[in-house]
């Protein structure tokens, strides 16, 4: 008897959608409610058109596969990152951000939303660069166990540390991107003296709360697959984090929208969007 062969579809409704939401938030504790619905629809698509699944059998294969569930907090979650993302970014970081850092006694950074581990390394290196390793530690975090997993190790390919090599020139930093690195045949790993001041975890952003403070947190490309409810929840978070006069790294592509936290963090840098939180 031939193989029944599954259905599938190119678009799903609004209340499929949500229906699929309260299954995720049910079955497995992760709630996509305040994801911008376009972002997520567009997401769950690509999925079902990847595994040729029909939304019953997707919904089915949610409740029932913990793997496939891991597969699909994978796609959902966008593990898109790579070393001195935005050059750019780092530059302002370096020229009006460290020098500030520099006057504390303790440096503690959050990386949040920080996927396989590239950009809480890049802030490890760029605190060695300016001389203030010793005196600071990034904490990197995220939804996804799995991309920490790798975060955790610090290997990449050696074919993607060459192509971030022009993004560490582009920072304006000395040397070469391959100096903070050994490496092994076709991969590198991240210098164990990086590793040292560097800790990932899995933090939630939608619900979970603060665990420490601190004087700067970057969260780049995040944002903008949330709706504005949940940006202003996490803005608390981050807000009751950061200590007095601390630094709120968002990147070019994120905006404050809220009028409550704009009154609250005065702008340092506009284009990169790197606030400060006002005593």
């Amino acid at each position: 008897m031939a193989g029944a062969i599954m259905s599938t579809t190119d678009d799903i409704s609004l209340p499929e959608l949500n229906e699929l939401i309260i299954l995720v938030r049910q079955i497995h504790g992760f709630d996509f409610s305040n994801y911008t619905k376009a972002s997520l629809k567009r997401r769950v698509l690509r999925i079902m058109q990847l595994k040729k699944l029909a939304f019953w059998e997707l919904k089915n294969v949610l409740t029932n596969d913990q793997l496939f569930f891991q597969q699909f907090l994978d796609e959902i979650t966008v593990n898109v990152t790579e070393m001195f993302r935005d050059p750019s970014f780092y530059k302002a970081l370096n020229t009006q951000v460290l020098p500030y850092l520099a006057t504390f006694q303790h440096i503690k950074i959050w990386s949040a939303g920080c996927s396989s581990g590239e950009e809480p390394y890049s802030l490890s290196i760029l605190m060695q660069e300016a001389g203030l390793k010793s005196k600071s530690f990034i904490y990197g975090t995220d939804i996804n166990a799995e991309m920490l997993g790798q975060a955790k190790k610090g290997i990449y390919s050696l074919r993607n540390i060459k192509s971030y090599a022009e993004n560490y020139k582009q920072a304006g930093l000395p040397g070469t991107l391959t100096d903070h690195f050994t490496i092994m045949y076709d991969a590198a790993s991240v210098h164990n003296e990086l590793k040292k001041n560097t800790l990932f975890s899995v933090h939630n952003l939608i619900s979970d709360n603060v665990f420490n403070e601190f004087q700067m947190i970057t969260c780049r490309n995040v944002f903008i697959y949330f709706d504005s409810e949940l940006q202003d929840k996490i803005l608390e978070v981050f807000y009751n984090s950061l200590c007095s006069f601390g630094f709120l790294c968002l990147g070019s592509k994120e905006t404050i929208r809220s009028e409550y936290y704009k009154k609250r963090l005065k702008v340092v840098n506009s284009r990169e969007n790197i606030y400060q939180k006002i005593g």
